[in-house]
């Protein structure tokens, strides 16, 4: 029985997403290749190192390479291409019997072999069987990394809520033990305590809520016509009010720019992580700046303070999940550890882009940029 046209559909439109790099000396063997990987996005190469070179560009899914090549040997290929991404999808193309072939390539992780002269029916298959091993390794990954991200995560909140509920439970059982005298000059610090830690909880239930409703949206960008000026002054206002205590100097230079299509909700939630960071690192007497400008088809937004800065080695993981600058490494930096993160993947969603440069002890910038069409 043949297979329906909406199954055949289906396959092109899976397989025409996969990328194959043929890897072979003999051009007419690669054409060949190419030929019958036609449902494929195919590129070629004639030696390890023009195939290493278009590996390194990346979105390549799986590679093809003979075994017997000057300059190099498929084998060669295969150490270097694992070594590069251990994940690497590499079937071996080979002419030869010889067991210590197939023991080399297996000890170094190849994925299958494919026998030459070729028979273009077997190699499709095998293509097709790999690629699908491939998806199903990159799935069970993908569930497993979830799942320990969800362990992480479990773990982090009941931290971070256990850490203010203990501060208002001694509170409350010194207080019903009469341990603490209302006439005492430290009732009133405790109760302001007390206060602060339920505040906070409400924060940080606000927060698990938010956070929940993003994974639910998932990508979902909803745009209309918005001033951006209006929407960084917004937050600019509620996180000069939320560090009210503080006598920041703060500098806003908008920008003549057109209404920009965005989903106001992402890019005021994106804003308002990387403004409150720049006032909660610049300690009591900081100086935090934004500026917005445009440039060609682009809008932007930098973001500066000069607070205590973050360490070189310490910037690429700014955006990851559940990381937290804790400079004084105390343990207790409040929050999730999820605001930069969530940040940057709306801006993303937009089309745009975010960029961190930061020194120890001189400050901070973040430059946001936005496509203005």
């Amino acid at each position: 029985m043949s297979a329906s046209p909406s199954h055949n559909n289906e396959h092109l439109s899976q397989s025409s997403r996969s990328t194959i790099l043929v890897v072979d000396d003999d051009k007419n063997i690669r054409e060949l290749c190419a030929q019958a990987l036609r449902n494929y996005r195919v590129l070629q190469a004639g030696t390890c190192e023009e195939a290493l070179r278009l590996y390194e560009k990346g979105q390549i899914d799986l590679v093809l390479s003979d075994v017997m090549m000057p300059g190099g040997s498929g084998i060669d290929l295969l150490k270097q291409v694992k070594a590069l991404d251990p994940n690497a999808t590499v079937v071996i193309m080979t002419g030869f019997a010889n067991k210590e072939v197939i023991l080399d390539a297996l000890k170094e992780d190849a994925d299958d072999f494919i026998k030459k002269p070729l028979n273009f029916l077997q190699l499709k298959t095998s293509i097709e069987k790999t690629l699908e091993r491939k998806a199903l390794k990159e799935e069970l990954a993908d569930v497993k990394h979830s799942d320990e991200l969800k362990n992480a995560f479990m773990s982090l909140v009941s931290h971070k809520l256990r850490t203010p509920i203990t501060g208002i439970s001694l509170f409350l059982q010194n207080l019903r033990m009469g341990i603490i005298n209302p006439d005492d000059p430290l009732f009133q610090q405790n109760v302001a305590m007390a206060s602060e830690e339920v505040r906070y909880l409400g924060t940080l239930v606000a927060d698990l809520l938010l956070f929940s409703q993003m994974m639910v949206n998932g990508t979902g960008v909803n745009k209309s016509p918005c001033d951006l000026n209006e929407i960084v002054a917004e937050v600019l206002c509620k996180c000069r009010e939320a560090h009210c205590s503080y006598d920041f100097e703060i500098d806003f230079a908008p920008a003549d720019l057109p209404p920009v299509l965005l989903d106001a909700s992402k890019i005021r939630f994106a804003l308002l992580q990387v403004i409150d960071n720049a006032f909660k690192f610049s300690g009591k007497f900081g100086h935090v700046s934004v500026k917005i400008g445009s440039n060609a088809d682009t809008a932007f937004i930098i973001v500066s303070d000069a607070g205590i800065g973050i360490p070189e080695s310490e910037i690429p993981k700014v955006f990851e999940k559940f990381y937290q600058i804790d400079p004084d490494q105390t343990g207790q930096i409040r929050g999730f550890g999820l605001g930069l993160f969530y940040a940057r993947d709306f801006i993303r969603q937009h089309g745009g882009s975010i960029s961190l440069a930061s020194e120890p002890g001189l400050g901070t910038t973040v430059t946001i940029n936005l496509p203005l069409q």
